[in-house]
C-alpha cells in the first residue's frame, strides 16, 4: 500500500519532484520544447507531456510560439509564466529607499526610489518602507497582495537576539525595539531582513562572479567597508548578525579605535575605507581631487589612477591596494576562502589593476592564496541580491506541486 500524500517515494512527491525540474530548466534555459524538457529531465515524451499539461493547468507555465527555424518539424515550445508570482526587494541608505518588484522568472516588473530627508525630516520607517514598496507595486501595474514576500537589506544587521538594528548608526529612525513587529503588522507578505553586503553576495553567488563557489568572501567598499562571509555555501552571520563587520577591525597601520561603534569607524575603515581615499590622493599631490559625496569621489579617483597607473597615481593605487591586502590578510588567514570577490565602487572602479596589486600583496601578507576577482553585479547589487533571496523562497512555494 502506498504511504499518505507527501510521504517521499509516492507518486504526488515523484510528480513534484519532476514539476520543479522541469520550472528549474525554463527558469535558466528560457522556452523549451516538450521533446527538449524531456531530454533534459530524462523523462519519457508521455510524461514529459502530462507534466506540462499539469504545469499549464496550475498555471505555472505558457505556451510561446514555435521552434521555428530548426531542422525538422517545428515544436510546440513553453515558458515559465512571469505572472504566477512576484516577490520585492528593498535596499536603504540613509538618503533613500529604493524598491523593485520582480515577476517569478527575475524579469523586473516595477521600481520606486523614495528620498529620505535628513535625520530630522525623514518619516517613520513604517511609512517609508510601504511608501516605496506601494510605489514599485503600482508601476509593476500590481497590489501589495500580489506581492509572495519582501526582503529588505540594511547596513548593519538585525540582531536575532533582540530583534534591534546594530552597527548602523548612521541609519536613522531603524533603531526601535518594535520596528520589526510594526513592519509585520503593516504589511501583508512575509518579510526577512538581511544586511546589505551579505545581499550582494547572494547577488554574486547567483548570478555573478562567485557562481559555482561555496567558500568565498566578498569584500565590499562603498559607503563603508564591509564583508560578507559564505561558508559551505550558506551565509553566516554570526552570533548577533555582526559577522563581516571588518570596518571595525583593527589592523597595523591606522591608529586603534576605541569606543569603535559609538565613533562608527575602526582601524580598517580608516585605512582603506573610501573616506581616506581623497586625504590620500592629497598627499600624493594629485590635483585636482573631485568633490562631491565621497564615496563618488574615491571611485572616481581609483578609476583615474587605475587608467593613468603611473606617478602619484600609480602610488596611490599601490597604498590602496597594500590598506585593502592588510585588513584582507586577516580574513583570509582565519577563514582560508576559496576566493575573494571585491566588490562596490572604490573597488570595482579600480578594474584588472588594483585586483592585481591586492593579489599580488595579499600573497605576500598570508600564507593561504585565494584567488581574487572583480564582482560583476554592478547595477544596484544590494537591490538585485534581495530580490534573488525573496524570489528563491517565492519560487519554492509557487512551484511546490505537491500540494
Amino acid at each position: 500500500m502506498a504511504g499518505p500524500a507527501g510521504t517521499p517515494g509516492t507518486p504526488r512527491v515523484l510528480r513534484a519532484m519532476n514539476d520543479r525540474a522541469a520550472l528549474d530548466l525554463l527558469l535558466a534555459h528560457g522556452p523549451l520544447s516538450r521533446t527538449r524538457i524531456g531530454k533534459l529531465t530524462g523523462l519519457s515524451k508521455p510524461t514529459a507531456s502530462q507534466l506540462l499539461a499539469r504545469l499549464e493547468a496550475a498555471g505555472l507555465v505558457l505556451m510561446t510560439g514555435t521552434s521555428e527555424g530548426r531542422p525538422g518539424p517545428s515544436a510546440q515550445l513553453y515558458e515559465v509564466n512571469p505572472a504566477a508570482g512576484y516577490a520585492a526587494g528593498l535596499d536603504v541608505t540613509p538618503e533613500r529607499v529604493l524598491a523593485t518588484v520582480a515577476d517569478v522568472t527575475g524579469r523586473t516588473v516595477g521600481t520606486y526610489e523614495l528620498p529620505t530627508p535628513g535625520r530630522r525630516a525623514a518619516p517613520p520607517v513604517v511609512r517609508q518602507v510601504t511608501e516605496a514598496l506601494d510605489g514599485a507595486v503600482k508601476a509593476a501595474g500590481l497590489a501589495r497582495g500580489d506581492v509572495h514576500r519582501l526582503v529588505i537589506g540594511t547596513p548593519g544587521a538585525f540582531d536575532p537576539n533582540t530583534g534591534r538594528l546594530r552597527y548602523a548608526s548612521h541609519l536613522p529612525g531603524w533603531h526601535s525595539p518594535t520596528l520589526l513587529d510594526e513592519l509585520a503588522a503593516a504589511l501583508p507578505m512575509p518579510l526577512e531582513y538581511e544586511n546589505d553586503v551579505n545581499l550582494v553576495a547572494v547577488a554574486e553567488q547567483r548570478l555573478g562572479a562567485a557562481r559555482g563557489h561555496d567558500d568565498f568572501v566578498l569584500l565590499w567598499n562603498e559607503g563603508g567597508l564591509g564583508a560578507a562571509l559564505v561558508l559551505g555555501g550558506r551565509l553566516h552571520r554570526g552570533w548577533t548578525g555582526g559577522a563581516g563587520e571588518v570596518g571595525f577591525l583593527p589592523v597595523p597601520g591606522a591608529p586603534l579605535v576605541r569606543h569603535v561603534t559609538k565613533a562608527n569607524s575602526g582601524g580598517y575603515q580608516e585605512l582603506a575605507g573610501s573616506q581616506a581615499l581623497p586625504k590620500l590622493a592629497r598627499e600624493l599631490g594629485i590635483q585636482p581631487v573631485p568633490t562631491g559625496p565621497y564615496t563618488d569621489v574615491a571611485a572616481a579617483l581609483v578609476a583615474q589612477a587605475a587608467a593613468v597607473d603611473e606617478g602619484p597615481h600609480r602610488r596611490l593605487l599601490e597604498t590602496y591596494a597594500t590598506g585593502l591586502a592588510t585588513g584582507l590578510a586577516s580574513l583570509v588567514s582565519v577563514l582560508d576562502p576559496e576566493l575573494v570577490v571585491l566588490s562596490g565602487a572604490s573597488l570595482t572602479a579600480g578594474g584588472e589593476p588594483l585586483r592585481a596589486l591586492v593579489q599580488a600583496e595579499l600573497e605576500e601578507l598570508a600564507a593561504s592564496r585565494p584567488r581574487l576577482v572583480v564582482g560583476d553585479v554592478h547595477e544596484h547589487p544590494v537591490l538585485r541580491g534581495a530580490l534573488e533571496s525573496a524570489l528563491a523562497t517565492t519560487r519554492d512555494e509557487v512551484f511546490d506541486t505537491s500540494r
